[in-house]
């Protein structure tokens, strides 16, 4: 049986497809060079099953390099979102007003922090206007800082 352009393509696809049951977004690419040697037969009609196989087995192989070292990467979520207590440990801002008995203190920091430059803080360090400090903990609303 020789093998023709529709039934590259119908690989292909298929190889796509069943990439929604898997998620592993691997076996896509081998689907995805199914479908170039598919169209490249409709190009060049001649080209023999070998020939067809080592370019599939070629695309294939490249596809799934060229994901994982290039593409894959720049997918990934470096952000600080969703780690609230995390994203704050070790920042370092400016004191804006000092702490005093039970009254907070502000701090505003160089860059937002969860979506604030100005957070309360608590300290049990004696704080000026000015003073630079870093996070150390978070207690509700506030943030618990010690100088720098």
């Amino acid at each position: 049986m020789e093998l023709a352009y529709w039934h590259w393509i119908v690989l292909g696809l298929a190889l796509m497809l069943a990439e929604i049951f898997i998620g592993s977004f691997f076996i896509f690419w081998f689907g995805a060079a199914a479908v170039v040697v598919g169209l490249s037969l409709i190009i060049a009609p001649s080209i023999s099953e070998e020939t067809q196989l080592i370019a599939w087995t070629l695309l294939s192989l490249s596809f799934a390099v060229a994901w994982f070292r290039f593409l894959k990467p720049l997918s990934k979520d470096v952000t600080k979102a969703g780690l609230s207590r995390e994203a704050l440990m070790g920042e370092i801002g400016q004191v804006l007003s000092a702490p005093n008995g039970d009254k907070r203190g502000m701090v505003r920091f160089p860059a937002p922090l969860l979506g604030s430059d100005e957070w309360l803080i608590m300290s049990q360090d004696t704080l000026a206007i000015g003073d630079r400090v870093a996070v150390r903990d978070v207690s509700g609303n506030s943030l618990i800082v010690e100088r720098v």
